[in-house]
């Protein structure tokens, strides 16, 4: 089998809406390395979009998956329910930074938790409105893309969206925007698109993803969080790509002298199996009635065993230490090469969510043919990259945080002469 006869079938099977990055096609894969149906092998940074924290086929996952199968695979928990479940929901009440009593639900996306945690805000709340900010990303649902503060290629024809949503601006010094700037916003917000008392919840990623990696600074996470108390609000913290010890912490709002009310979580939670949850307060999480909250594959018992693998191999291999190690070495290697690539305009990031974004450094506009050219050098030397950010211009590092040092370090030596214009 061919990558040119795959990207045939494709094209005549497949709509175009589906983009896909990659020209070839994936036979096997074993932690940070993946090999392709014509035997070539790539360093992965991508890691299906920060999903594998723990790598491709973790051996406790797989024996979990592994076993989970020879009992049962579906059951829907909302008919016959399984302890698996609940023994999930208790440990991640256990590790997500809310103080208090905590209930969490299991869903299959991270758009429907997402979605699930606006059901949950507005059902405690009796409001209606929801808040959040431009760069975001929230999903692809018409829920979740009403939230995502990105038009292409996210809205693009999908229109019109639900109503009673509103994007504040995400402070970032580089961009223009400072933390009084973007609370003004907000503030101007209730004074001229919605009263604030009809405002159900905040939404924010801690980090932003697909915005450009952009950590939220402290001090707006703490007027936030006044802010919303100040209104009654709930924050709801999307920690769909910073969970489960991407950035150094298992969640990141770790990071921050202030708790959100509810989280969404999926990516790597299961390390590669479909599932999603939201954790959150106890009296918010009781506001639904029974049958308000769950799907058909929500928990999905397959899902769960790995979930649990995963969480214990994070714990006893130390991986949220292991993210702030990788990601110092990273940003290092990305500061070594700044001198031959002066269009890095800035290298950023927590733990191992690290970002380098890149402007015309004669103009310092946006460079996203300068991002895609990295990428591209860097796929042809068989590391696999991704791109993000409201231009297209900042590159986001991935990699599992189990990936052996030695193959770390050929990823870094690549990376630099694709930074540097050089081809292997």
């Amino acid at each position: 089998m061919k990558n040119l006869e795959l990207n045939q079938r494709r094209a005549l099977a497949t709509p175009r809406g589906v983009g896909v990055m990659c020209d070839f096609y994936a036979d096997r894969a074993e932690n940070a390395t993946l090999w392709d149906v014509e035997g070539r092998e790539y360093t992965d940074f991508a890691c299906g979009i920060a999903v594998l924290n723990t790598g491709h086929r973790h051996p406790r996952v797989m024996q979990a998956i592994a076993a989970q199968l020879e009992r049962f695979t579906h059951t829907a928990y909302q008919v016959v329910p399984y302890e698996s479940y609940v023994s999930l929901a208790e440990r991640i009440n256990a590790l997500v930074p809310i103080d208090g009593l905590k209930k969490t639900a299991m869903f299959t996306t991270g758009a429907e938790a997402v979605e699930n945690a606006v059901k949950i805000a507005r059902a405690y709340t009796g409001r209606a409105g929801v808040i959040a900010f431009s760069g975001g990303f929230h999903g692809r649902t018409l829920l979740g893309m009403a939230l995502t503060g990105k038009v292409v290629p996210y809205k693009v024809g999908f229109g019109p969206f639900p109503g009673d949503v509103y994007h504040a601006p995400f402070p970032c010094e580089l961009h223009g925007v400072s933390v009084g700037q973007s609370i003004h916003a907000l503030e101007s917000l209730f004074k001229a698109d919605v009263d604030p008392q009809r405002v159900a919840a905040i939404i924010i990623e801690p980090v932003q993803g697909e915005g450009g990696f952009h950590p939220a600074p402290v001090a707006f996470m703490q007027q936030l969080r006044a802010l919303c108390d100040r209104h009654g609000i709930l924050l709801i913290a999307d920690e769909v790509q910073t969970g489960f010890g991407r950035t150094g912490e298992l969640f990141a709002m770790s990071h921050y002298p202030v708790q959100p009310d509810l989280v969404t979580m999926a990516k790597s939670l299961a390390g590669g199996m479909p599932l999603s949850a939201v954790c959150g307060r106890a009296d918010v999480m009781d506001a639904a009635l029974p049958g308000g909250l769950g799907g058909t594959y929500a928990g999905n018992p397959l899902a769960v065993a790995a979930a649990h693998a995963v969480i214990d191999a994070i714990a006893e291999e130390r991986l949220c230490e292991r993210a702030t190690t990788l990601g110092n070495q990273l940003k290092a290697a990305l500061h070594e090469a700044r001198p031959h690539c002066p269009a890095i305009a800035d290298i950023r990031g927590l733990g191992s969510m690290i970002a380098a974004e890149f402007h015309d450094p004669a103009t310092g506009q946006p460079a996203p043919e300068f991002a895609k050219q990295v990428q591209q050098r860097a796929m042809a030397a068989g590391l696999i990259l991704l791109t993000c950010g409201t231009y297209g211009n900042v590159i986001r590092f991935l990699y599992p945080l189990t990936i052996p040092q030695a193959q770390f370090d050929a990823a870094l030596g690549t990376l630099s002469q694709a930074l540097a214009g050089l081809t292997q």
